[in-house]
């Protein structure tokens, strides 16, 4: 299974035969549909997962998305067996277009819900990155089910993700889009409390990329920057398998895809202990956290020191590889269709 966070619940949903197959819809306004959006509004293979199918709908208005043509496709074809809708949502006419379908929620963000309260109800499971988020959620939302199962990390891709064997000519790895929220900062003090860190930034998109350069060469550290614009998943992992620690430096972050990344690529992972959703991915066994300044530059020492005695991948596998999550996630699934039977 090869893809992207955004490709990986639907093709673990087909490998595991859950489904026999499955789409990716987004939508796009007149004015900002690209040439891509516009070959794949009649539905071609995803140029990134060629086992799903894309389908771009022209979006009537801001989110959360209103669609006609959407809601006509719906009428004409049959509503999913189960439709998953990501971040800032759709509208009610396309939830009540799909009323039969089971709905499963993701903010893949840091906050809970990024959907208003009545459109929540319309749902039957949510997904989350952390035990607060279910518990917000559900305070909000009146007998909301929840299920912490990121989509990112709780979805890992062994295929996509793995050692490559390659020299280790770097200490430290950041894969993180060029944005304040993804706490640079915190990297380049603990590269500047230990002289002679040679880091490297993976960089996909972001208005900080040159601000970076810049403050790396005015502070005289070793840093790399691969990027903007991102790089394809083969050439993701190949990076990644140049340095020793791959490191998560944000706060209000959702759990980022790439805590399990790192793992699958055999890479231990240093996280900010104030990240938001995400730090049960990083165990003793998978790697370590610390708060930033001095304890996340020793902490980032010590697993440099030990790098050796780390094996992430199997228990990334094992844990939270796409086999087991997708099992936990059909049984839920089952539950809520037994209990629909009932009412």
């Amino acid at each position: 299974m090869i893809g992207g966070y955004l490709q990986r619940l639907p093709l673990a949903a087909v490998a595991s035969g859950l489904v026999d197959h499955a789409e990716v819809w987004s939508f796009a306004g007149r004015d900002g549909e690209s040439d891509r959006d516009r070959g794949l509004r009649d539905g071609t293979p995803d140029p990134d997962s060629p086992a799903l199918i894309r389908r771009v709908f022209r979006a009537d208005g801001p989110a959360p998305y209103s669609s006609a043509e959407a809601v006509e496709f719906v009428r004409t074809v049959g509503a999913p067996d189960i439709l998953c809708v990501w971040g800032i949502g759709v509208d009610a006419a396309l939830l009540e277009a799909c009323a039969g379908s089971l709905k499963i929620y993701n903010s893949i963000d840091a906050p809970a819900l990024r959907i208003p309260d009545d459109l929540a109800m319309r749902f039957d499971l949510f997904l989350t990155g952390a035990d607060w988020q279910s518990r917000e959620i559900e305070s909000r939302v009146p007998g909301a089910r929840t299920l912490v199962l990121p989509i990112g990390p709780a979805f890992a891709s062994g295929e996509t993700f793995f050692p490559t064997g390659a020299d280790k000519d770097r200490d430290v790895v950041y894969v993180a889009c060029a944005q304040p929220y993804k706490r640079h900062d915190i990297l380049f003090d603990a590269m500047a409390r230990r002289p002679g860190t040679r880091g490297l930034l993976v960089v996909g998109y972001g208005h900080q990329a040159d601000e970076f350069r810049d403050r790396s060469a005015r502070e005289g550290l070793d840093l790399e920057i691969v990027g903007p614009p991102g790089v394809p998943h083969d050439e993701v992992n190949r990076q990644i398998n140049r340095a020793r620690v791959g490191v998560v430096c944000g706060v209000d972050d959702g759990a980022p895809a790439i805590l399990t990344e790192y793992q699958l690529a055999g890479l231990p992972v240093l996280a900010n202990a104030r990240l938001t959703c995400g730090l049960q991915f990083v165990t003793p066994e998978t790697g370590a956290i610390a708060h930033e300044g001095a304890d996340f530059a020793q902490t980032l020492d010590m697993l440099l020191r030990d790098y050796g005695r780390y094996d992430p991948r199997p228990v990334a596998l094992s844990r939270w590889g796409w086999q087991p999550s997708m099992a936990v996630l059909t049984d839920v699934l089952t539950e809520i269709r037994h209990a629909r039977t009932m009412r």
